[in-house]
């Protein structure tokens, strides 16, 4: 069964599938959390089986509200459910809005609820495979390298929100 997410369709919020949101190219709601340690960051390797941008880098957790979810609530919900992460506290960072091709003719149009929860570098987690098929520690200066020299190892959100979006993410941290 396809997850319903919260669409905008001819100026009004709607119930649309998540596919069918991507395939037309809809801006619907989102969100995105960042678990930082430090100056560190938790970034995920995308599954695989991802029907997009599927084995390329991205932030702890990026994901959809279902209809009538509270942000929070479904930060909470799928950093558990792709990471087996839980107790942590997510402290709101604000909102972002981008649109991004992804790929395969698919177009994330988000309006994105962003969260940073800060934990330690050696608490226990337990990947979902079907989620996720790395994880790894990496500092925001070692993200940016990265991302300047290797920009498509990563997923376009990613790459917008370290342009774009640090200082509001990171506060002080995020200073280039």
């Amino acid at each position: 069964m396809e997850i319903m997410i919260p669409a905008w369709v001819e100026g009004t919020l709607q119930p649309v599938e998540k596919l069918a949101a991507h395939e037309r190219g809809l801006k619907h709601k989102a969100v995105s959390v960042f678990v930082v340690s430090g100056e560190h960051i938790l970034i995920q390797q995308r599954a695989l089986c991802k029907y997009h941008t599927p084995g390329l880098w991205a932030n702890t957790c990026c994901t959809h509200p279902e209809w009538d979810e509270a942000p929070d609530v479904c930060a909470n919900r799928r950093v558990n459910e792709e990471l087996g992460i839980t107790g942590l506290n997510y402290e709101y960072r604000g909102e972002v809005e981008y649109r991004a091709d992804v790929g395969d003719g698919l177009i994330e149009h988000e309006v994105v609820q962003v969260y940073l929860a800060h934990a330690s570098q050696d608490m226990a987690f337990t990947v979902n495979p079907d989620e996720v098929m790395a994880t790894r520690w990496i500092s925001i200066e070692v993200l940016r390298r990265e991302l300047a020299l290797e920009p498509e190892r990563f997923t376009p959100w990613l790459r917008i929100y370290m342009a774009e979006h640090s200082e509001l993410i990171f506060g002080n941290a995020a200073a280039a």
